[in-house]
């Protein structure tokens, strides 16, 4: 259990006295704050964000941040305000408190859409002061740690998330340390039958490879005496998740996976890394085509490493050669910004990697329509197997795995990459689908008034240039809606001899209220892209009451088809598929200039037909006296004459019949599917109770062929 004595021994080590005293005030603050709270586990709560604070003072993080994470919850949890903070301990670290805080989850309509607004929200604190999301690893790193005492679904799902998101980012951040436990954490939580069976697997195999690794290790050590190379060599161990998605994606068995043998070889400078991978590949033949060269070029999140493979002793040996300062790196990413005050060339290349990466979210974050769009882009930008290419200039370029000159284009300027018409690779003209490979030198062609083509979307593969484009298609199509719903309603009040100076103010306002459009510019925008119909628009427009025609303006033998609101004068008609009745969610499918069909909300089929039609919101008026067609799933035990009391039943309750039959049945247990004609949901509630009231009945559906809400 994390003490607060531990956490002072820590800091004491790399802070000076006065910040550890700042650091300690802060612990005093926090567990007067949280006194009386206690975890779910029973402990008192002040133990997190100690345990918290420890993690990040492993990092060896500067005192502000060990300070924030002591009170990351106080604002939160308890009556602490930010202003307080800022009185007690300054600006900077309220700051941190505050932006840790406002990463909370908050409700919203499903849990898709509350990790992707969280995600948002994440990036904008971290765009802000790389700190807060630091803090919020070592705080879901320390709750991965303790998942225990929570409920099984709980925990899957902050599994998930953990593997989705957090794992993720501490990875783009280079901390490989922090990354790799999330990883296996997350994995054991998710699935802890599997995480069990290769943890004992890679226990016992080491233990009969022990042999090798040591024999393997022992030459090594004397290529480097040989050469007069200062080193050391150490085992690298895989992780569990490592293992298990290789296994999974690569289709690879578990022994095909553990017959590869891995070292790391920690040089005391870089020239030394090459002089050691001379003495390495003298010792043990190299594969062809598995050497790698991250230090001449890192990865995007700033990892610098020699990566080879050599065959020796019938096993592959996987090795990776750096400086100590490359291993801290490896290991800490980021975090490592602090460890370093001579500001290093290597820590400030880091640190630019990070900000340029930060500068790309919040772009996309700008051209996205909503946060599920935005997460879609920067998944993509969480798992980045780069290529390296050059621009004409000798500037390199880092892009993901399989792009194309559209996204070398969009990587320069997003005006670079809409006017882009042809590419030049290798000073060849080449398609601007093809596939860039490392290495290529690549040129962008513009001319003046070229513009994306959707079909860029299926070409491009990094989310700038796929939400770039998105973008610009919007801002097109959105005037072109915009010039066309105009047209289309204008065509429609002609049609009805009405023109807009028909039309007032406030009506006109009353009938974007009902359509839910803050302008007349937006009505028509949605006219033009198929989610309103014109011809409907148009009545409201000149209807006297408001939104629709009232039943009192027509004529008698009209009123008993005005059933939904804003129809008249186009032809209706219920879906059979989901037979919806007064009362239910229902949209409407155009199935010409002036025919709707009636779906429930969330009927199935209606869903498959909605790719290329328009779909409209509606709802019922009042006091409907027609009748309509319900179908009912009644699961009844078997007796004699039952067939006969169900049927009785629905007569009592003055439903007409349509249909009955029986849809399965065995020894114990029949299924009847019955349709009935009733007057709305009343009419109905009133038949299923009188159903319900025969003591065979088992269970009662209603019939609606609807998708599941929330993936249910």
């Amino acid at each position: 259990m994390p003490s607060i004595d531990a956490l002072i021994d820590r800091i004491d080590q790399y802070l000076e006295p006065d910040k550890v005293a700042l650091v300690r005030q802060a612990y005093e603050s926090a567990k007067t704050a949280h006194e009386g709270q206690f975890r779910r586990s029973g402990d008192p709560y002040i133990i997190h964000p100690v345990a918290v604070a420890r993690i990040l003072a492993d990092l060896q993080m500067d005192h502000q941040t060990l300070m924030a994470a002591l009170l990351h919850d106080v604002i939160e949890d308890t009556d602490v305000s930010k202003e307080d903070l800022a009185a007690d301990f300054g600006e900077s670290v309220a700051e941190l408190v505050d932006g840790v805080s406002k990463l909370t989850q908050i409700e919203f309509k499903s849990k898709a859409e509350a990790q992707a607004h969280n995600f948002q929200k994440m990036t904008l604190a971290m765009a802000k002061d790389i700190r807060v999301i630091l803090v919020k690893l070592a705080d879901r790193l320390h709750n991965m740690r303790t998942l225990g005492p929570l409920h099984h679904e709980k925990r899957r799902r902050i599994a998930t998330e953990t593997l989705d998101i957090y794992a993720p980012i501490a990875n783009r951040l280079g901390i490989n340390s922090i990354r790799i436990e999330l990883e296996d954490l997350g994995f054991a939580a998710l699935y802890p039958m599997r995480s069990k069976y290769i943890r004992k697997a890679v226990k016992k195999l080491r233990g009969n490879h022990n042999e090798i690794i040591e024999d393997i290790q022992h030459s090594l050590e004397k290529c480097l005496e040989q050469r007069n190379l200062e080193g050391h060599i150490i085992g690298r161990e895989k992780h569990l998740f490592s293992i298990y998605n290789k296994m999974k994606y690569k289709h690879k068995s578990f022994h095909e996976i553990m017959d590869v043998y891995a070292f790391r070889v920690i040089t005391k400078n870089e020239e030394d890394c090459y002089r050691a991978l001379g003495a390495v590949h003298s010792a043990y033949k190299p594969l062809p085509f598995r050497f790698k060269d991250y230090i001449a070029v890192p990865k995007v999140n700033g990892y610098q490493s020699l990566h080879t493979t050599l065959f020796g002793k019938h096993v592959n040996i996987e090795i990776q050669i750096r400086t100590d300062d490359m291993e801290d790196f490896a290991n800490y990413g980021i975090a490592a910004h602090w460890q370093y005050k001579d500001d290093s060339s290597m820590t400030l290349a880091n640190q630019a990697r990070i900000d340029r990466w930060l500068s790309s979210l919040k772009q996309i974050r700008d051209h996205a329509d909503d946060s599920m769009e935005f997460i879609e882009h920067v998944k993509i930008e969480l798992f980045p197997d780069e290529i390296y290419v050059f621009t004409p200039k000798g500037d390199i370029l880092e892009l993901p795995a399989g792009a194309t000159p559209i996204d070398f284009a969009y990587s320069i300027h997003t005006d670079i990459g809409n006017a882009c018409v042809a590419c030049r690779i290798n000073k060849k003209l080449a398609s601007l689908s093809e596939p860039l490979q490392s290495g290529q030198t690549v040129e962008v062609i513009t001319a003046p008034g070229a513009k994306p083509s959707r079909a860029w979307l299926n070409i491009a593969v990094s989310a700038k240039a796929k939400s770039s484009i998105r973008h610009y298609l919007k801002q097109r199509s959105e005037a072109e809606s915009l010039d066309l719903g105009k047209a289309l309603i204008e065509k429609s009040l002609s049609s009805i001899k009405k023109s807009w100076k028909d039309i007032g103010e406030e009506h006109l306002a009353k009938v974007l209220e009902h359509n839910q459009a803050d302008s007349l510019d937006e009505l028509f925008i949605n006219v033009g892209l198929g989610n309103r119909m014109p011809y409907i628009i148009a009545r409201q427009l000149i209807a006297n009451s408001g939104m629709e025609i009232d039943a009192e303006q027509a004529t008698s033998d009209d009123k008993q088809h005005l059933m939904i609101k804003g129809t008249e004068g186009l032809n209706l008609s219920f879906a059979k598929c989901c037979h919806p009745i007064p009362g239910d969610p229902i949209i409407g499918i155009a199935t010409g200039p002036s025919g709707l069909v009636i779906h429930s909300e969330g009927c199935r089929k209606a869903m498959d037909k909605l790719q290329n039609r328009a779909k409209i919101h509606l709802s019922w008026v009042k006091d409907i006296t027609d009748e309509f067609v319900v179908e009912l799933r009644v699961e009844l035990e078997r007796q004699r004459g039952i067939i006969a009391e169900l049927a009785s039943a629905i007569t009592r309750a003055e439903a007409n019949i349509e249909r009955i039959g029986v849809e399965e049945q065995n020894a114990r247990m029949s299924v009847v599917n019955v349709v009935i004609h009733i007057q709305g949901r009343r009419h109905l509630a009133r038949v299923i109770k009188r159903i319900r009231s025969l003591k065979a009945v088992i269970r009662l559906n209603r019939v609606v062929d609807t998708h599941p809400k929330n993936g249910a």
